[in-house]
């Protein structure tokens, strides 16, 4: 099950970095096919948890080909989308914009963001993939204003025994054929399954985001906690 892609310690971020310039040319088509189209509907159900008002400034980190950056856009927020992947960022820069999208590269764990300067920051699956998770999430927290809300859509670890079985043979025996159909090497899609056994699950996220002094934080898992969205405010 090991995938190239996956490293811990300090060479992580090239490695992940490695991966998605691998599969950006294919990156959203692969997601449609793997999740029947579902990552969209999920992606507007994290839009509507962070309730984001016109004028509000959103960071959409870890951004990729800015699905999510141009639907917070779309709702009146200004929002700069982040990501430390060119290829991803190359992606969402060809595709039709909105005045009140920025995308910039850079690294979620040093954001180049002044202190309580953002009303809302969202992450759509991209908190598996920081080498620290909660140095991360101190720093998202420290970018929001008093009152900002953060939501992180991941994938998640369903709590019923069952299905979560079913769901890591999936990962484990079938995603990975996309990765070796569309982008030439399974591996690309095999590291989903090992960073989510690595990755402490939505509700050791929950306790990692009270354990920061965020507050109101709860869970909602969708797909019976295969998807998850953490929702917190500071």
């Amino acid at each position: 099950m090991a995938s190239k892609y996956y490293v811990e310690g300090t060479k992580r971020a090239s490695k992940v970095e490695d991966l998605f310039a691998a599969v950006a040319p294919r990156y959203d088509l692969i997601n449609d096919i793997q999740s029947l189209g579902m990552h969209r509907l999920w992606k507007r159900q994290l839009v509507e948890a962070a309730r984001p008002a016109p004028g509000d400034v959103a960071l959409d980190l870890c951004c990729g080909t800015g699905d999510v950056a141009f639907a917070l856009a779309d709702r009146g927020a200004v929002v700069t989308g982040i990501d430390f992947s060119a290829a991803m960022l190359d992606v969402a820069r060809r595709r039709p914009g909105r005045p009140s999208v920025t995308f910039v590269q850079g690294d979620a764990m040093a954001l180049p963001v002044a202190d309580a300067s953002a009303d809302v920051v969202t992450v759509a699956y991209g908190l598996r993939n920081v080498a620290d998770i909660p140095r991360a999430l101190a720093e998202w927290r420290r970018v929001l204003r008093p009152g900002g809300r953060l939501v992180v859509l991941e994938f998640g670890k369903p709590p019923g025994r069952a299905w979560r079985w079913f769901y890591f043979q999936y990962l484990q025996w079938v995603v990975p054929v996309f990765g070796r159909l569309f982008c030439g090497d399974a591996d690309t899609h095999g590291y989903i399954l090992e960073s989510l056994l690595r990755y402490p699950g939505q509700r050791g996220i929950d306790e990692q985001l009270r354990a920061l002094g965020f507050h109101d934080t709860h869970v909602v898992d969708l797909m019976g906690g295969a998807m998850s969205l953490n929702i917190a405010t500071r």
